[in-house]
């Protein structure tokens, strides 16, 4: 009868341990398929209230990609000028960079206006809009002298070889002032038109504005080796140069010296815009140290401007929309991301998983198509998806803390944010294509 008690309260016992845990785990579940139940609720949610704003900038972002792809097919072609004007590699993407902060920066300002209503989408005079011009007309003509020289410092600073200074002057103003005057026009007509028919200009025009100053750059720059051709070595050469210095100090004068708006533009921009073209030349700089890898394998050409503009534009979208949430109040400009701003995270991070693996293909595609060596489909996703998954976290960091730390200084974060973030992502960007490129191919 012992042995028989103590095996009913042994079994009773156990039964009740097994109903116990039974009963945990049914409640552990229970509030586990609660939450992923939420959670898709909660990713439900974000793509119904985003997929507008994913899809926009996805059209927006392949477009980009194309206006890039031509840009790499450019550069993957100038194998030869790269090496008869050395140093050029380092001018290049300093002055990619710089089309894309001064016109973004500029569409970013328009969308802001047409945001909070102080300019209409109509085309027509205003002052709002006229500052903006001369602004952005006179920033061209300075930054372009001082990438022209940072590229020639940098070139001696760490023993690169490189043309003497007077040619990367005339190459950069020259190839400035030729890409803003297409830039320019393109770029109020695209921030205008695009809000007047109902598109974000956020979503839109920062990332086709970056698009055009890399599709337009490259062409400006043969077009100004052209005009070098002509003048080199000769008197011409030095009244070109001397023309473009007092061009620069003369319109950087009356920035400083002009009306309200046209003052504050310039004043905020002018250190911004210097420090990105430092950041522009480093960039240079490190895919000028693999030039020999580079030049034998040119389909990397071919990827560099796409996967630099595609990332610039990620970043640059983010800052926009952040920059015109913070003008509006949607954003508050605090120093942890939350609400909105996380929203804005996801939006980035969709489109990157997206567009990366992307223009990895259309690199190799258009590099098997013309004839450029490529290294393979599969290592060409590779390199750019690893490059652009490593890379997304600092889009996403750098966009937020410049935005909300502008603001809070009480400066434009439209003239502090695109131009800055895209110029720190360019040397990040072409390191992280580096990486990725050493860990594929395992140089």
């Amino acid at each position: 009868m012992r042995i028989t008690g103590r095996l009913l309260r042994t079994t009773r016992l156990i039964l009740q341990s097994l109903l116990t845990f039974t009963v945990n785990l049914s409640i552990t579940a229970s509030r586990g398929w609660v939450r992923a139940f939420n959670l898709f609720k909660s990713f439900g949610s974000f793509f119904r209230g985003s997929k507008r704003v994913i899809g926009e900038s996805f059209v927006a972002l392949f477009i980009c990609a194309l206006g890039d792809l031509v840009a790499g097919i450019f550069l993957g072609k100038m194998s030869p000028l790269l090496e008869s004007y050395p140093g050029l590699l380092v001018l290049i993407p300093g002055a990619i960079g710089m089309r894309g902060n001064i016109f973004g920066a500029l569409g970013s300002r328009l969308g802001s206006g047409l945001h909070i209503g102080t300019l209409s989408p109509e085309l027509r005079k205003s002052d709002v809009l006229t500052e903006n011009i001369e602004a952005t007309i006179i920033l061209t003509v300075v930054m372009s002298i001082f990438l022209g020289f940072m590229a020639w410092i940098f070139c001696h600073i760490f023993g690169f070889r490189s043309m003497g200074i007077m040619d990367f002057i005339v190459i950069s103003v020259a190839g400035g002032i030729i890409s803003g005057a297409v830039l320019l026009p393109a770029t109020v007509l695209i921030s205008l038109k695009s809000y007047e028919n109902g598109w974000d200009p956020d979503n839109v025009t920062t990332p086709l504005i970056a698009a055009s100053g890399d599709l337009f750059t490259l062409p400006s720059i043969f077009a100004a080796l052209a005009i070098l051709e002509a003048v080199r070595n000769g008197i011409f050469e030095w009244v070109l140069f001397f023309l473009f210095i007092l061009m620069g100090v003369l319109g950087l004068a009356m920035g400083i010296k002009g009306r309200y708006n046209l003052r504050r533009i310039i004043r905020q921009s002018v250190p911004v815009l210097l420090l990105c073209s430092a950041l522009g030349t480093t960039a240079g700089m490190v895919l000028n140290s693999k030039l020999s890898f580079i030049l034998d394998n040119p389909a990397i050409l071919a990827l560099v401007p796409l996967f630099s503009g595609e990332s610039g534009d990620l970043v640059s979208i983010l800052g926009a929309r952040l920059s015109s949430g913070l003008h509006s109040g949607i954003v508050p400009a605090t120093l942890r991301p939350h609400g909105e701003a996380l929203r804005n995270f996801g939006i980035i991070s969709v489109l990157s998983l997206i567009i990366y693996p992307t223009i990895g293909l259309l690199a190799h595609v258009v590099s098997v198509s013309l004839g450029i060596g490529s290294l393979g489909l599969e290592r060409m996703v590779l390199i750019s998806s690893l490059a652009g998954y490593l890379l997304t976290p600092f889009l996403l960091m750098v966009g937020f803390y410049l935005s909300s730390a502008s603001y809070r200084l009480e400066l434009d974060p439209d003239n502090i944010v695109i131009p800055l973030s895209t110029s720190m992502t360019d040397p990040v960007a072409n390191t992280c294509l580096v990486i990725a490129i050493i860990a594929v191919i395992g140089l």
